[in-house]
């Protein structure tokens, strides 16, 4: 169901998807633990509903959130270099703002009513779920799918890398990864799993050979 909530003065958009419940199975019983999926810089399409209709399945109750509600447009793949300037001039602290309105609703819904709230994102919707499992309370576990490590630039819109952020990581974070990634290089991978290694952060990294950037 196409779902609406506040971030402040602005209303976010998205798409709740809910667990089937088998009668006399407790097991698939309202309500449920929940989850929420951050889409890649192209927005909220196809692939990241289909993912939260599988987490839907799996038992979860699933948002999938648009993040770009506020009507922002990307560009095409036919401009690459527009896209990562649009990326980059995307601020941080709002978005983290709109995850943790997204983390509050979800909670508050009747078919979670309180239960474990998860997150997981890709490419952009990685880096950003890297840095809500730092940033944002009311989380319980973080999957993040090719996020990127570190920004173009520290600036107002990016106030701190993604990889930087972690060292302050309290809760589970799994980070899975290309070995051919053209956008995040595994040197950066290496120095987040030694960073993990020596502080004793609750960071698994896995590493899939031959996979490139959205796999």
């Amino acid at each position: 169901m196409n779902v609406e909530f506040a971030s402040g003065s602005v209303r976010l958009r998205g798409a709740l998807y809910l667990p089937e419940e088998t009668p006399g199975d407790s097991r698939t019983r309202l309500p449920r633990p929940g989850v929420i999926v951050i889409h890649d810089v192209w927005g909220l399409y196809d692939p990241y509903h289909r993912a939260a209709e599988r987490l839907a399945r799996a038992g979860f109750v699933a948002l999938a959130l648009n993040l770009y509600s506020r009507g922002e447009v990307p560009g095409t793949p036919a401009d690459m270099p527009a896209v990562m300037r649009f990326l980059h001039r995307l601020p941080d602290r709002r978005v983290l703002s709109d995850i943790a309105a997204a983390v509050a609703w979800l909670g508050s819904r009747p078919e979670v009513a309180g239960r474990k709230i998860g997150l997981t994102g890709f490419c952009m919707g990685g880096k950003y779920a890297c840095l809500a499992a730092a940033r944002c309370a009311g989380l319980s576990a973080v999957v993040s799918w090719y996020g990127l490590l570190h920004a173009d630039a520290i600036d107002e819109s990016n106030p701190e890398h993604a990889k930087d952020a972690l060292a302050d990581l309290a809760i589970p974070l799994l980070a899975l990864f290309g070995a051919e990634d053209a956008f995040i290089p595994l040197a950066e991978v290496e120095e987040l799993r030694a960073k993990a290694a020596s502080r004793g952060l609750p960071l698994e990294t896995v590493v899939y050979t031959g996979a490139g950037h959205a796999f």
